[in-house]
């Protein structure tokens, strides 16, 4: 007797979803303008504020303005007169280079401080690190003018405690051109370190622990692994700081003028004094405006090499 096989039905399968509808592609170079109108009252500010004001000093450096054209209301325009008379003066070249040296020793040092105390406040305990940041933010917001004159109380020759301190009593810090620069430099690098220092420590608080355990594990010292973990993170924050440490130091004019006027004997005249001294006290706006466009071109003729270079070296890297 044959035993019949019994035939199984299988339900059929679920028929596929339908596919989603395709995309249409959104049309090539279509962008919203939407963030470009809410940008116009931003740019219209910065204009009236800035573009015009630049305007005005670029016009200026063209004429021959002084005292005597300002009372007349009078506009003589005598073309690049100014800007030759500046560029064949070797005082204005003097001081160009007076100025740079001047730059590069306050950004240095305060780069160099500034990051050593960042680095510092990350290590200190509690109550070390609330009296460290008092000093700093004090130091931050004492007026320029009141933080000059207690440097210059602080090195005077008869009363001041520097010379009580080192015991070289009747020294004068303010009788030689260099000695007067390392006071100055004192002052402006005393007042920037804190902004450097706060910053390089929200840096290093970013940073996640496991770079550095990773780096321990593979036999990294606490120097190798600063140097391999913490200072290519912190590399676009101390470019940052020193590209405005730049700008800062290289336009100072308050603490300059407040210590001795760019004495003695104009061995201090930085830039800025002498484009007061050319325009204020001589009246000739004229030649202090084509002196002001010149110091915007060196600025930033020097802010572009620098870019350039710390961009080349973070592709190379």
């Amino acid at each position: 007797m044959t035993v019949p096989t019994p035939t199984v039905t299988r339900p059929a399968p679920d028929a596929p979803d339908d596919p989603p509808p395709a995309r249409v592609p959104a049309a090539r170079g279509r962008r919203e303008p939407l963030p470009y109108v809410l940008l116009i009252p931003s740019l219209a500010a910065l204009a009236a504020l800035f573009a015009y004001p630049v305007f005005l000093l670029f016009r200026m450096s063209f004429q021959q303005l002084g005292f005597g054209e300002l009372v007349r209301r009078a506009t003589v325009y005598i073309g690049f007169d100014n800007y030759r008379e500046l560029l064949t003066d070797p005082d204005f070249w003097h001081v160009v280079g007076r100025t740079v040296a001047f730059t590069a020793v306050c950004v240095g040092l305060t780069m160099v401080l500034g990051t050593g105390i960042g680095l510092l406040l990350v290590k200190l305990g509690t109550k070390m690190k609330i009296a460290v940041s008092i000093s700093l933010v004090l130091a931050w917001a004492i007026p320029i003018v009141t933080a000059t004159t207690l440097w210059q109380w602080m090195f005077d020759s008869t009363y001041g405690v520097v010379n009580f301190l080192l015991g070289t009593p009747g020294h004068d810090w303010f009788a030689t051109g260099l000695s007067t620069f390392a006071v100055i430099v004192i002052i402006i690098v005393w007042q920037a370190v804190p902004f450097v220092a706060f910053t390089v420590q929200a840096g290093v608080l970013t940073i996640p622990e496991e770079y550095y355990e990773a780096a321990r594990m593979d036999g990294a010292s606490g120097f190798r692994a600063f140097r391999a973990v913490t200072v290519p993170i912190l590399r676009p924050i101390l470019t940052v700081l020193a590209f405005l440490s730049t700008i800062w130091d290289f336009k100072v004019f308050t603490q300059v003028f407040a210590v001795r006027q760019g004495g003695p004997d104009g061995a201090t005249v930085t830039l800025p004094v002498y484009l007061y001294n050319q325009g204020i006290a001589s009246s000739q706006y004229g030649l202090a405006a084509a002196g002001a466009v010149l110091m915007v071109v060196l600025l930033a003729i020097a802010m572009v090499l620098y870019l350039r270079h710390m961009l080349r070296t973070e592709l190379d890297e």
